[in-house]
């Protein structure tokens, strides 16, 4: 083998592991029978939530599973499938299972979550919760109500006084 082809695909190996090594969530997915326009419609989905897709070759995206210490992807990278990287945790599952109510063909295999190997029951899960900032206000509603309460009630006091 021509040692620059070696090259190219020990680069590819290394690019693979390094997004799977850096993005807070990854999902694999299977998109045979999805026609041009639904891979353009749905790229273009992910990337409005900040979502990553690419077709690599299995082979190689297997040894960059097992150099990313993601051994237990390799069984689901086979057949013609996508690798989605995501910067947000739940943004590639969401944006996929929302994508395949709509389109059968799309089908969600395995990934990892924060550095967790997960199922398409979990990812099905995560891809029910809100994205980061969803996250925030739900949070910050949550801090903000006791202070809230605590207000209506002074206020509700002093306005008996006042009476």
């Amino acid at each position: 083998m021509n040692q620059a082809v070696v090259e190219s695909k020990k680069a590819v190996v290394s690019e693979i592991a390094t997004k799977l090594k850096e993005s807070e969530s990854t999902v694999i997915v299977e998109y045979r029978g999805l026609t041009v326009k639904e891979v353009t419609e749905l790229r273009r989905a992910l990337r409005e939530e900040d979502v990553e897709m690419k077709v690599y070759k299995n082979k190689l995206s297997q040894r960059a599973a097992n150099e990313a210490g993601y051994e237990g992807l390799c069984e689901n990278l086979t057949g013609p499938n996508a690798l989605v990287f995501g910067k947000d945790a739940t943004a590639p599952a969401r944006v996929l299972s929302k994508f395949a109510k709509d389109h059968d063909k799309l089908v969600l295999k395995a990934g990892t979550v924060e550095g967790k190997i997960v199922d398409v029951d979990t990812l099905n899960s995560i891809s029910k919760l809100p994205n980061r900032e969803g996250m925030y206000s739900m949070l910050l509603s949550c801090l903000q109500a006791p202070v809230r309460n605590f207000a209506c009630v002074v206020k509700a006091v002093a306005d008996a006084k006042a009476e």
